[in-house]
């Protein structure tokens, strides 16, 4: 598949079939905890390089294939509001099942019209809120210079009070970051003005973009997460994946390219799939120049370079 994986487990949405309709590392943002690691492709300018019926294709294939799908998540290799076609996708998409259709974003395109409708076809909307200024915003989020963190923030809150689905915000909460006093308050006058049915708190479980971002303690995570109404998902995601081909190694790959996996998800899956030589599978992806293995929380995760 060229556009879709999985389904993979989500900690959020339960299996998820996800959606990349856009090049890996295309982005309007540079996140200092981005589990992709750095944008290679840094743009505010819509982009349309895959087809929206060619994408549909493969949602038709997996739709007959797929056991267990609980959303369809559009989520991208980078920031899927970038995708000219977006309305079109939810839309076609939505007629060919009942299926809940999620949209991960960082929502500083809401203040795009075609963006904004586009959204609000979608079950459920999940925009990222991480820093609580302009400062935070340029500091966690290193955003194109088009952006104006204000701005976005204003189409946001807008957006929250017409839309008729599900909001779900995520804080990515990292240790010297946003986790101070002033953090916490500045996000308590955020939310509040925000019409939202779920607030999800994380700190980084897969290696970021930068060494220098650290995770927070989970008494702490769990003391923010009850000051803020939200819920800590601080945890390390179900192992439960799922690839359709046949092929162990090349099924690990399919699903690195879009979502990095650890040591113990790949033993997991291979376990799944009754696997008797793991040990060989590692040493396949030990060598494998196009990937990188980084040592991060005691365990070793791999991505693409």
């Amino acid at each position: 598949m060229k556009y879709i994986y999985g389904p993979i487990p989500s900690r959020r949405l339960g299996q998820s079939l996800g959606i990349s309709p856009i090049s890996k590392k295309t982005c309007n943002l540079a996140c200092v905890y981005c589990m992709l690691g750095n944008t290679d492709k840094m743009t505010n300018d819509f982009v349309y390089e895959y087809p929206v019926n060619e994408i549909l294709d493969e949602v038709k294939i997996m739709l007959k294939k797929a056991e267990i799908i609980d959303v369809i998540t559009i989520v991208g290799e980078g920031e899927p509001t970038l995708y000219l076609k977006l309305g079109e996708l939810i839309t076609k998409i939505k007629e060919l099942t009942d299926i809940p259709v999620a949209v991960i974003t960082n929502g500083t395109l809401l203040t795009e019209d075609s963006v904004y409708q586009a959204l609000l076809k979608a079950d459920i909307v999940l925009p990222s809120i991480d820093a609580y200024d302009e400062i935070s915003f340029k500091l966690i989020n290193r955003p194109h210079k088009a952006l104006n963190y204000q701005n976005s923030l204003a189409a946001l809150i807008k957006f929250s009070h017409e839309y008729q689905g599900q909001i779900w915000l995520e804080t990515m909460i990292m240790s010297g970051y946003n986790d101070s006093f002033e953090a916490v308050e500045g996000f308590k006058n955020i939310f509040k003005k925000i019409r939202y049915d779920r607030l999800y708190l994380n700190s980084p479980v897969r290696p970021p973009a930068l060494s220098t971002v650290k995770t927070v303690d989970h008494d702490l995570m769990d003391s923010l997460a009850r000051t803020l109404n939200g819920i800590n998902i601080d945890l390390l995601a179900d192992p439960n994946f799922h690839s359709e081909i046949a092929d162990d190694y090349e099924a690990i790959l399919s699903i690195i390219k879009r979502h990095p996996m650890n040591q113990f998800e790949i033993s997991s899956f291979l376990k799944s799939r009754k696997n008797l030589m793991p040990e060989a599978i590692f040493t396949k992806l030990n060598k494998n120049s196009d990937l990188i293995r980084i040592n991060y929380k005691s365990y070793d995760t791999y991505r693409f370079k």
